[in-house]
């Protein structure tokens, strides 16, 4: 038996089922490039799901963990920290915001922040008690706490959950008019994702985030934007909707906030909607704890310092152009933005799943999505070099 498979089996007799892996085991990673216990290189595709953003062990993010290590790593929230009112400054004046509420996971996030528009809803819109909506998308992929499922469409994600939370009415994504037909006096709120990247990588049409700014402008409803994957350069941008000069209400940011070193998450508001929450009422342990905020304040500074929203525009264009060169029949779209790409395979080739699995086999780690998408969101660090060797791989699996 292999190391690979012992540790394999390892996993699935003693931890629980809830994944389902494609069969590496990875050891050690530097940059865009992985390494696994058998010591086979892999180049990531995946950057974990866009939490890898900077790169396996960034330098000097890793650095900047060190050093925070031997200064100070957890308090709670029951004392200030220096590093907490540093990162709050910082993240509140590159998202153009007032304050700012530090968390650990993206589902925490999204859960802050319809709580959040929640409060607000009532102290402010003066809708009913308890009464408040907040409009949500088909095909979104929020997190899984019970919150959040609940206004999934993915039936494989709640159907033995419930009773689930009320509270949440769907509209199609993409379509503005919807949305605008959708909204009642009790509607506090629209929480998009500026791409969809669970539900596939759907991008949505031009102008959709500015016809929805405008939309909730009119009605008097928070424009609450998950940016957990798409944001901090992954599409070409420090945020996904700058793409269309807006801002939201509420940002909910996560992933590569973290620098692929630690969960920090984060909800990002104008004084008037965070500022109206009070002691006690939401809160986390790690949440905003110093080593989350040293290790976050060096990941900003990177994805700044060595202008990664721009390299994600132009290596992802480079990707999606050697992408749609590949003449392969099973292959019915490319799309994308940015280094955030879906690769569209023809229904009734059995899924994107086995196709994974054989680019696992030539050294490319990428992950299907929405049963027929295989996503590829490498780190924002990768070069054309790199690009080129994945899509030789690419080419062979696909013209198969």
């Amino acid at each position: 038996m292999t190391l690979t498979q012992q540790f394999i089996d390892q996993t699935d007799r003693q931890g629980a089922n809830n994944y389902h892996p494609l069969p590496i085991v990875t050891e050690t990673a530097e940059g865009c490039w992985i390494t696994d216990v058998e010591g086979r290189r892999y180049l990531d595709m995946l950057s974990a799901y866009s939490a890898v953003s900077h790169g396996h062990r960034h330098p000097r993010i890793i650095a900047a963990a060190h050093k925070q290590l031997d200064r100070l790593t957890l308090t709670s929230r029951a004392f200030y920290n220096d590093e907490l009112a540093y990162l709050s400054e910082e993240l509140t004046a590159l998202c153009g915001m007032d304050k700012s509420l530090l968390m650990n996971s993206g589902a925490e996030g999204v859960d802050t922040a319809v709580k959040v528009a929640r409060k607000w809803g009532y102290r402010v819109k003066n809708v009913p008690r308890y009464e408040a909506e907040i409009i949500v998308c088909q095909g979104n992929f929020h997190g899984r706490t019970t919150t959040v499922i609940s206004f999934s469409t993915e039936e494989h994600y709640k159907h033995d959950f419930g009773p689930l939370t009320p509270g949440f009415r769907f509209v199609p994504y993409g379509d503005a008019a919807a949305l605008e037909a959708a909204i009642t006096p009790n509607t506090i709120g629209f929480l998009v994702e500026p791409i969809q990247g669970e539900g596939g990588v759907i991008v949505p049409p031009d102008g959709y985030l500015k016809q929805v700014r405008e939309i909730c402008d009119r009605h008097n409803v928070l424009l609450m934007l998950d940016e957990i994957q798409v944001g901090l350069g992954r599409t070409g941008k420090m945020f996904a909707y700058q793409h269309e000069n807006i801002q939201p209400d509420l940002l909910i940011l996560g992933k590569a906030l973290g620098g692929g070193v630690y969960p920090v998450s984060a909800v990002l508001s104008k004084a008037p909607i965070l500022g109206l929450l009070t002691p006690g009422e939401h809160g986390s342990t790690f949440g905003g704890n110093p080593l989350a905020c040293a290790i976050a304040r060096e990941a900003l500074c990177v994805l700044q310092d060595e202008n990664l929203p721009q390299r994600a525009a132009e290596m992802g264009e480079y990707l999606m152009d050697g992408l749609r060169a590949i003449d392969s029949p099973l292959v019915q779209e490319v799309r994308g933005k940015g280094l955030l790409v879906g690769v569209q395979l023809r229904p009734g080739l059995g899924g994107a799943r086995p196709y994974c699995e054989k680019l696992m086999d030539e050294g490319v780690l990428c992950k299907e999505t929405h049963e027929d998408v295989i996503r590829f969101a490498p780190p924002l660090t990768i070069n054309r070099e790199e690009i080129d060797w994945a899509l030789e791989r690419v080419a062979k699996v696909l013209k198969v």
